[in-house]
């Protein structure tokens, strides 16, 4: 998670929490309602830390469902790990398996991607989720053209350099055991070619494999790999602005999923604006006005007359009477001072256009730092009364002025 710096630092990126809970567990939470679904293994280069183990047991006994950590020993690709971990993901006789990104944010239609593949194709046919972009921003994906009738991918790119389809690949596949032999055809070639070089570190070198440059391109036009086009929300989530975007997507979806999860307005609580996920542990002043698309996490403190709006402020957080906290991450036990205000650049996609995506902006442009959300990473103080606006402050910074655009180290 480079791009998530500096919430990154703190907890890997699938932990960092969208809408009160942690990003992946929005994939297990769709995946344990499939039913037969016999197991969830997450594989990643991450080392295993304590964070990750508690979130595991948690999650297994809330699910009720086996759920495993596979280290890489190397960053494999998205095609390499599960090849590498092949025996792992067969060892309990599974006729098909889900692999999710987990850097998507979605509804996961996984029950309708099974019943589109009974109805379309045999059983020994892979589906990948896609949906509709728009023709700009369709480049900066794995673009698929699909037969009109049969919806069988005749044609896969990897972000093209000219305009080759509106429907792009959504980072959620549908696969059988026999997508194995031809991750495996890939990896021999890969040995081949590497043992034709001289000194190279040929084995694991060989072992990187991209599902979407070296497997589905190759597969595309062979009647074997279809695509399930979804009209659900789907984005995602590379840099920490995406975060915001994503936690209000959903939110908006828990109005029908987890009507518990969003906070109503009651006598003596602060004013809910929209859609707010309030952590039962924090403490909110009744004249604080939250909303829309707040996350207030684990024992988060909120003062008299404070206004959040589209952000989300993460555990162990203070915001002080009167601040104003707009487009912001607040980050874990930051504390912001009496009547500040601290504001970021929202990086939303056009609300006129119905396909369009999050742009995952780079964080200069022109030299300069291209205005996004603000984010204060853990432990940062910010003092009564200063503005900061459109800036990125790193871990442990106490602050003693206003800023505006910069990256504070």
């Amino acid at each position: 998670g480079t791009r998530f710096r500096p919430l990154s630092f703190e907890v890997p990126k699938p932990l960092f929490p969208v809408a009160g809970v942690p990003m992946v567990q929005h994939h297990i939470e769709a995946c344990a309602k499939v039913p037969g679904m016999k197991e969830i293994l997450l594989m990643g280069f991450y080392q295993p830390h304590e964070a990750l183990s508690r979130f595991l047991v948690s999650a297994q006994q809330e699910f009720k469902i086996p759920i495993r950590y596979l280290q890489e020993y190397a960053a494999l690709g998205t095609g390499g790990g599960i090849y590498h971990f092949r025996d792992q993901i067969l060892s309990g006789g599974a006729e098909a398996f889900f692999v999710l990104n987990a850097d998507v944010c979605s509804e996961f239609p996984l029950q309708e991607m099974l019943e589109f593949r009974q109805r379309h194709g045999d059983a020994h046919s892979f589906v990948i989720l896609g949906t509709t972009a728009n023709r700009t921003q369709a480049l900066n994906y794995g673009c698929i053209v699909a037969n009109g009738d049969t919806q069988e991918v005749q044609h896969y790119v990897e972000k093209p350099s000219t305009f080759v389809s509106e429907i792009i690949n959504c980072g959620i596949y549908l696969f059988t055991p026999a997508i194995f032999q031809h991750i495996g055809e890939v990896f021999q070639r890969n040995q081949q070619e590497l043992m034709l070089e001289e000194n190279s570190n040929g084995w694991q070198r060989a072992e990187v494999i991209r599902l979407e440059q070296d497997v589905f391109t190759a597969l595309a036009g062979s009647g074997k790999l279809y695509v399930y086009k979804t009209d659900g929300f789907w984005s995602q989530i590379k840099s920490a602005g995406s975060a915001i975007y994503a936690s209000r997507l959903y939110l908006n979806q828990y109005s029908k999923s987890h009507p518990e999860r969003l906070a109503q307005n009651k006598s003596g609580g602060p004013i809910i604006r929209g859609n707010v996920y309030i952590h039962p542990t924090a403490s909110i002043d009744s004249t604080a006005v939250l909303g829309p698309n707040v996350s207030i996490g684990e024992g988060v403190t909120v003062g008299a007359g404070v206004r959040v709006r589209e952000s989300i402020v993460l555990h162990g957080a203070s915001l002080h009477d009167h601040t104003c906290v707009l487009n912001t991450i607040v980050g874990w036990d930051s504390t912001i001072g009496r009547w500040a205000r601290v504001e970021g650049t929202p990086s939303d996609p056009n609300p006129n256009d119905p396909y369009a995506k999050i742009d995952s902006e780079t964080l200069f442009r022109d030299g300069r730092l291209t205005p996004s959300i603000t984010i204060l990473g853990c432990s940062v103080t910010i003092p009564a009364e200063v503005v900061i606006l459109n800036s990125i402050v790193l871990p442990h910074k106490e602050l003693s002025r206003s800023y505006k655009n910069q990256i504070i180290l």
